[in-house]
């Protein structure tokens, strides 16, 4: 297949463009600059974000993976929030309407979401058919969704994968909290009662590789492993993998202070199951953390 990847420099699309590769998929990318880290197979295409994505001069193609947008883990402003905004659902309506002028269309659309999409939500199960929250973060998810999916008007197959916490040694929030951790000041957050969905950063690759090639899957896909754990088992897990101890909590104020409005997101509980990605058929290689970490570090 012919896959184009927007984002493939990222810390997703690096092992989603790795994949692809190695099952002999061609893969184009678009950037502002080419990548000197990115694979020489891979295809470049210069886009300026804020244009209309260059696909005419991109060979015909069977898929579209979107996951360009800009970092959520930063100190929140008007400014930060707005690009947040922006990057995702203005960057995926052009992408859309650069599809739709295309004389044959991609075959499906797979447009990163997240889960935050649901909002924060205690103790819920929540599934594919939970109903969205109500805060920042979810009406970003819901309108980069809803953005997508006008390329069924197209006549385009269309999946949201809404994406948990990514783990990997090589970029994510585990990357991040590895030295504090490996220097015994890692903890849970706030009461460490919230529920954090996770997923390997390979079971999520396989994933999106997966929902752009079985034609019976559309919609939205939860890109969560089946195993999710409180904040307090988490670090727990984390700090039992590194040999570490774990007892140092970071209060809510304190997160708070150095994140501002951001801290919210790590304060979310989010007990989010894969019910409709298992159901289509997907396996995860790493459904609980424990092997998650061991494979990892």
């Amino acid at each position: 297949m012919n896959y184009l990847i927007t984002g493939a420099t990222g810390f997703i699309g690096r092992h989603l463009v790795a994949l692809l590769l190695a099952r002999g998929d061609s893969v184009n990318y678009l950037g502002r600059q080419r990548s000197r880290s990115m694979d020489s197979r891979a295809a470049f295409h210069c886009w300026n974000p804020g244009e209309m994505p260059p696909l005419s001069s991109v060979p015909r193609l069977d898929a579209v993976i979107n996951l360009a947008g800009e970092p959520i883990a930063q100190r929140w402003n008007d400014e930060v929030k707005q690009r947040i905004y922006t990057s995702r659902v203005d960057g995926t309506r052009q992408l859309v309407s650069a599809i739709a002028g295309l004389k044959y269309k991609p075959r499906v659309l797979v447009s990163a979401s997240a889960v935050g999409y649901y909002g924060d939500r205690g103790d819920e199960v929540l599934t594919e058919k939970s109903t969205a929250g109500s805060d920042f973060l979810a009406k970003v998810c819901v309108d980069w969704e809803r953005e997508a999916m006008q390329a069924r008007g197209s006549g385009v197959r269309v999946v949201t994968v809404r994406i948990a916490m990514v783990l990997g040694r090589d970029g994510g929030a585990l990357k991040q909290m590895l030295i504090p951790f490996r220097l015994g000041l890692g903890g849970r957050f706030g009461n460490g009662r919230q529920w954090m969905s996770w997923i390997h950063v390979q079971d999520l690759a396989r994933l999106l590789a997966y929902a752009a090639d079985d034609e019976s899957v559309s919609g939205a896909l939860n890109g969560s492993s089946p195993g999710p754990v409180t904040n307090a088992q988490f670090t727990k897990a984390l700090a039992r993998a590194l040999h570490r101890p774990a007892i140092l909590p970071v209060p809510q104020f304190a997160l708070k202070l150095a994140l501002g409005e951001a801290a919210g997101f790590l304060l979310q509980s989010l007990r989010v199951m894969p019910e409709g990605t298992m159901q289509g058929g997907f396996r995860f290689d790493y459904p609980q953390l424990a092997e998650a970490l061991r494979q990892i570090l």
